[in-house]
């Protein structure tokens, strides 16, 4: 992977980025993960999931803090990458069935093949929508199975504010790629696959692109909801979907009325009306994210993301079992 010096916040955009610079920055929201069931503090509610939107700040603070996060985010957009920009081969596909989508890797490139992949989330207590756990799984690309798990829980002390979902989650997740590094780096995912959007984002600037250019890895957007971006609504592309007829794999390229392609909607498995919406996030093109979430998909959602789901919310009840 190659390295790049940062200049934003003073972080070093290497391999492992130094978490505790950017959790130092917080703009007075501390964001310093905890390990135990007792919490610390950090971040704002995901009010999409508890449905508990918590108090808000006021106006005036409110409207400083989206000021303060939005002219952060134009300086690292203009570090963005939206072409391939990786060391390792993906391998043309040898048959296009739904059954099998095999790789084919010239000598040459065999020993720098795409190999793990990452996926992440966070899941909510329902009993305490303040507090969350954050995942990070490192799965197999060949094989799908998961090779490194880890968790982060933290306690969110702000609300979710729509649009900037990057400020909420993004310390809890770079603390996370920060701790492979650091453990075992031999897992350290040469891509990671995230819950949430790339440039699909009203800014066109999503989590996954914020992630991306935080800890300089090639990031691909995977959500469940379209954002009301560019013209495009959620419900025209599921219309739109659904009158193309999609089988698995198959895509509708999203074009706003700007003309501009800002992803794609995929239907996952022909079991599934429901499409996904990919977009790119950081060093890798729309075209090579597609045919990437293709070949890890055995149900609607990518499996590094529905794997990092999952065990943030298996992580959840067990931590809510032990305190009860």
């Amino acid at each position: 992977m190659s390295t790049r010096s940062g200049f934003l916040l003073g972080i070093s955009l290497d391999k492992r980025p130094v978490i505790d610079s950017y959790l130092e920055v917080s703009r007075g929201h501390s964001s310093r993960p905890c390990t135990a069931w007792n919490r610390s503090h950090t971040m704002e509610n995901r009010s999409s999931q508890s449905g508990v939107p918590g108090p808000r700040p006021k106006n005036d603070t409110l409207s400083a803090l989206k000021g303060v996060w939005t002219r952060e985010q134009e300086v690292l957009k203009s570090r963005l990458v939206l072409q391939d920009d990786f060391s390792w081969a993906l391998g043309a596909k040898v048959s296009d069935s739904n059954e099998s989508l095999d790789l084919k890797i010239s000598p040459e490139n065999e020993g720098n093949r795409l190999r793990y992949v990452g996926g992440v989330d966070l899941s909510f207590s329902k009993s305490d929508p303040s507090f969350a756990c954050g995942a990070l799984v490192v799965l197999d690309f060949d094989s799908l199975e998961v090779v490194y798990e880890d968790f982060c829980t933290v306690q969110l002390t702000m609300p979710y504010i729509p649009g900037f979902l990057a400020f909420r989650e993004s310390p809890v997740i770079l603390n996370l790629l920060d701790r492979v590094g650091r453990k075992k780096i031999d897992f350290y995912p040469q891509l990671l696959m995230v819950d949430g959007n790339g440039i699909l984002h009203p800014r066109g600037f999503g989590l996954a692109s914020h992630l991306g250019v935080l800890a300089d890895i090639p990031t691909i957007g995977v959500g469940k909801n379209l954002f009301h971006v560019d013209g495009l609504s959620d419900a025209e592309v599921r219309l739109e979907a659904s009158k193309s007829d999609l089988h698995a794999g198959e895509t509708v390229p999203l074009i706003g009325n700007s003309g501009r392609v800002w992803g794609a909607a995929m239907r996952s498995h022909d079991g599934c009306k429901k499409p996904i919406f990919i977009s790119s996030g950081h060093r890798i093109s729309l075209e090579t994210a597609i045919d990437v979430v293709k070949r890890c998909c055995r149900h609607r959602v990518p499996e590094p993301v529905r794997q990092a789901d999952m065990r943030s919310r298996e992580r959840l009840r067990i931590l809510n079992h032990q305190a009860a």
